[in-house]
């Protein structure tokens, strides 16, 4: 191997490493388990239904003929259905007998589950700037 210039110890001086499977010998280090992973590690939330055409927060049961507060868009469509993929057949990931035409009206489907998901907004900032100096005046004092 002293057709190197620095005549460094690198990838190509190894072995394939059998630990991971792959070349180079890199060695990753396991996640301890039940450590927070990703990018919401550590963050308070909650799981949350919400409203596919404007975001409005609702209630998780959801009875036949509820709409949204806000937009008033039905809540028990298929498109606020957790089984609702536009990829699947029938555009459901459920086997439904028959297929819904109207994903977006409301239907009596019997295999319907309201979308739950987590709610990772956080808490909100100061709205103007006027109001985040008066808070870090009250947080520091103003001298």
């Amino acid at each position: 191997m002293t057709d190197r210039k620095y005549r460094q110890r690198g990838y190509q001086d190894s072995t394939p490493s059998t630990s991971r499977g792959g070349a180079g010998g890199f060695d990753a280090p396991s996640r301890i388990e039940g450590a927070p992973r990703g990018r919401s590690a550590g963050r308070p939330s909650e799981e949350v239904f919400r409203c596919k055409a404007c975001g409005e927060r609702s209630d998780a049961e959801i009875l036949p003929g509820v709409v949204c507060r806000k937009c008033g868009a039905p809540l028990r469509a298929c498109v606020q259905c957790r089984h609702f993929d536009s990829a699947a057949p029938n555009q459901c990931r459920a086997p439904i007998e028959t297929p819904v035409a109207a994903k977006s009206r409301e239907n009596a489907c019997r295999l319907y589950e309201p979308a739950i998901a987590m709610d990772l907004t956080g808490r909100k900032t100061a709205e103007t700037p006027d109001a985040a100096r008066a808070a870090f005046d009250r947080l520091f004092g103003k001298k």
